[in-house]
Order: structure tokens, then sequence, then C-alpha cells
């Protein structure tokens, strides 16, 4: 885990996504009740935008320069950062920010709250009507232990992943790609205990639709499951620039591990994932000056440097 990257070409982040990317929004040109501010390279937006495609929810996508900090992006988003969402059936519109706040409306306001409270969900149940009482509690512990790895990827995968594209000399690298590797590491091991404990037959769990109710949102790690849940969609941003990104500029290969690399290999494929990725030349462009660590690249970059919390 070494800068294999030696020289700093200058080149700057990309406006526009290419690829899939470019289809989805090509598909999302039109007015629609929800507008996605959003910027290609950002993985903060790429997380809404799964979410988005995975729950079928009508948006457009609104590609901004959140360096520019036009005026629109201001109105939704007081700091300028993406993602932002306008909620245009409003008069005068209302506006949310920050990526888990959107995840939060989205998967439950407009999601589940409409459609009679069928619509589909990024998180395991709460409980089900058809589950015996002795059961409930396992439904309520699955959504505890989703939040709980969110709240790791939040504190620790997110910010490590940062402090080790920054840092410059060897000795901070190798020091921060440990840390990096650990808490995906540590990430990988609160899966293996939501798979332990929400066992469905470990739980008494014998019927399909129960079976099925429980590992509901509980994404691909678990076999079978074919939706992407909460923690696929809040972690797989950052894990797919590692593959690309990581590895250009520090020479970093993710953990491995048989069960692990299944995991990757079905979220980087599963379409609503596929369909929010760019070419990788523009993570590559977009991220060269993380990768040389130049002065005021972003806030997030700034607060990494500085030693504070994200933005």
């Amino acid at each position: 885990m070494v800068s294999v990257s030696k020289t700093d070409s200058g080149k700057t982040y990309r406006g526009e996504c290419t690829g899939e990317a470019l289809e989805t929004v090509q598909n999302h040109a039109k007015e629609a009740d929800l507008t996605l501010f959003a910027s290609c390279f950002c993985p903060f937006v790429q997380r809404v935008w799964v979410a988005f495609e995975c729950l079928g929810v009508p948006y457009k996508v609104y590609e901004v320069d959140p360096y520019k900090k036009p005026k629109d992006l201001l109105e939704v988003s007081p700091k300028g950062l993406v993602p932002g969402l306008r909620l245009n059936n409003f008069n005068p519109p209302k506006a949310l920010n920050e990526s888990t706040v959107i995840l939060e409306y989205i998967n439950e306001y407009v999601c589940i709250l409409s459609e009679s409270n069928k619509g589909p969900s990024l998180l395991p149940p709460i409980t089900n009507p058809s589950a015996k009482r002795s059961h409930l509690t396992t439904f309520k512990d699955a959504r505890a232990l989703v939040r709980l790895q969110s709240d790791h990827i939040n504190r620790s995968v997110v910010p490590a992943f940062y402090r080790f594209l920054q840092a410059q000399d060897l000795d901070a690298q190798i020091s921060a790609g440990k840390e990096y590797h650990a808490s995906i590491e540590t990430l990988v091991g609160l899966f293996e205990r939501m798979e332990k404990e929400v066992d469905p037959a470990k739980n008494g769990v014998t019927g399909e639709g129960e079976k099925k109710a429980l590992t509901s949102g509980l994404g691909l790690w678990i076999d079978g499951n074919e939706d992407l849940g909460w923690v696929d969609v809040m972690v797989g941003p950052w894990l797919y620039r590692s593959k690309n990104v990581l590895k250009h500029y520090r020479g970093f290969e993710l953990p491995p591990g048989t069960k692990f690399n299944k995991w990757l290999d079905r979220l980087f494929q599963h379409p609503y994932f596929r369909r929010t990725c760019s070419t990788d030349d523009l993570y590559l462009d977009s991220y060269e000056r993380y990768a040389f660590n130049r002065p005021n690249t972003s806030q997030v970059a700034n607060a990494i440097n500085s030693g504070r919390g994200l933005p």
C-alpha cells in the first residue's frame, strides 16, 4: 500500500457523467416532483442515486458544479454540498440536504408512507403482521444491526478512505491504509454478526413469507437476497472507488475473503448500482486532486486535513 502514481498531472474533477451513469442522467432529464442535485464524482451523491433507482421513485437528475456553488444549489443545500433534494410539489418548493437525511426521506416517507404502506424499503421491516409474537424482537434487532453497520460506515469507513487517499508520505500512507483496511474488516464482522443473530433457522422462523420478511433489507450479504439493502447503498460508492481510485493512487487491494468478494461482485454488478457508475477514467481524473492533497480540494478534504469531522 504505497503511492503508485508519482506525478500530479493537474487533472481536475469532471462535470458530467460517463458510461451507464450518463444514460441514467439522460433517462431522468424530465421534470419530476423530486429533483436530485448531483455531481458525477461524488460518492455521497451516488448512495442517494442508487436508492432512487432501487426504490423506483420518479426523479430528475440535475448535475451541478458544487465548487462554483450556483444559487439554485445553495437554495437546497446551504453549504453548497451535494447531494441536495428539491421537493417540487410544494409551493414554494421545499428542500433537503445531507445524504443520509435524503435517504431516510425517500425510503420512509416517499416510498413506505405512500401506496398504502406497501412500497419497497431499503431497511428491514420494524415488524411483520404475520410474524409470531416471539419473533417480533428479531425483526427489530435486524433493523438495529443495520443501523449499527451504517453508523460504522459514516464514522469509520468513510473518513478512513479520505485519510488514506490524502496521505502523502509513505509512513502516513501505510498507517492510513491499515486503518482503512481495518475499518472494512470491522464492517465484515458486523455483517457476520447480523447473519448469525438474524438467522431464520436459529430464530425458529419456518414460514417462507416470514423468512423473506426477516432478511428483507439486509442486502446482498445474505445468501438468496437479490435486493439491495440500506448498507449496500451506504458503503458501496466508497468500496467502488477503492477498486479503481485507491488501487491506482495507493496500490490498495480490498481485503480477501470468499464471501466478501462474492458480496462485492454482486453489489458492483447489481443493475441499480451499475446505472449510477461512470467509467473508471472519470474517477481517476476527479480524485487526482485528493491523491496529491492539493490545497482546498474540497470541504471534505479540508476537514480531513484539519482533523475535524466531515462536513
